[in-house]
């Protein structure tokens, strides 16, 4: 049985030249099953997925999750207008391709569902199943310009600890039941050690110029074509969290309507996004995929 905190790096190449990263857990004994792509939100890194990729591929599956390019471990794009949804598919397509996974079950964060949908429009047959965790192919406004607001801001945290109270200004909206050891933890999974030993947040500041770029309407995207191409042609689970800004519950019911035959679980008393370590949402997951092959 692998340790379930236990990954492999790997690298690839994308078509223009940048070197990208992933963690690679491996599956556990038994036959070999479809793996699941996991891939995080606007701000994070494939860290986010330390709890709930170790337990997946305890129970058989492979788990690639993956560092967005601009993010975590792999290279800084020169060209920040490659920081989209689109391009960040084509990435993912490369990765599939170098480790010659022809299908897989895709886990997908906020940005990272969005990043899911695209993939599932290049490539519609790659996409085995999907996992959207509080995101869906229309968005709360409110909860969008909240992000948009720190999003690629500069930041003041000379010390861990600040780094710490920064996660919780940022975040605490949406655990408020986390304690300094959790906002702590959560530090370590979104900063990293600077050249001069300070904390500095583990991403690339210009992923938000796209963002900015775009403007206040293109701040929520219309991706229903998308959504209706995932959700009804393959198993597809909503995970949200209850009091979530980002994914309203109106918007939630839209796409239970769209897709009747979805799975849907709601993360009591969290807001965007669900850290999946939460007992609903595990519960959730692996029922999910105990029914997938």
């Amino acid at each position: 049985m692998p340790d379930p905190h236990s990954f492999s790096e790997r690298r690839w190449t994308s078509s223009d030249g940048l070197t990208l990263f992933a963690r690679d857990y491996a599956g556990g004994d038994g036959a070999a099953r479809l793996p699941v792509v996991a891939i995080h939100g606007l701000t994070r890194n494939s860290a986010d997925f330390e709890h709930i990729a170790g337990l997946i591929a305890r129970s058989g599956r492979r788990v690639l999750a993956i560092d967005v390019r601009g993010r975590g471990r792999s290279d800084r794009a020169s060209d920040a207008m490659t920081y989209q949804p689109p391009v960040y598919a084509k990435d993912v397509l490369a990765l599939l391709e170098a480790a010659g996974i022809e299908r897989a079950v895709f886990l997908g964060t906020s940005m990272g569902g969005l990043i899911a949908m695209a993939v599932t429009a290049l490539k519609s047959r790659v996409m085995a199943a999907a996992i959207l965790n509080d995101i869906g192919p229309e968005v709360d406004p409110a909860g969008l310009a909240r992000i948009a607001a720190y999003s690629g801001k500069p930041v003041d945290t000379p010390t861990w600890a600040a780094a710490a109270a920064y996660a919780r200004d940022i975040n605490g909206v949406a655990f408020p039941h986390y304690t300094e050891e959790d906002w702590q933890a959560f530090a370590r999974r979104t900063f990293k050690d600077g050249t001069e030993g300070t904390p500095v947040l583990d991403y690339d500041p210009d992923i938000a110029v796209p963002i900015r770029a775009a403007g206040g309407k293109a701040l929520v995207p219309n991706l229903w074509p998308y959504f209706r191409r995932l959700a009804r042609k393959r198993p597809t689970l909503l995970i949200r969290g209850e009091t979530s800004d980002l994914l309203s519950a109106p918007i939630a019911e839209k796409m239970q309507k769209a897709a009747p035959a979805m799975h849907y679980a709601e993360v009591p008393g969290v807001g965007h996004a669900p850290m999946l370590d939460e007992p609903e949402a595990k519960a959730a997951i692996f029922e999910f995929l105990r029914d997938l092959p």
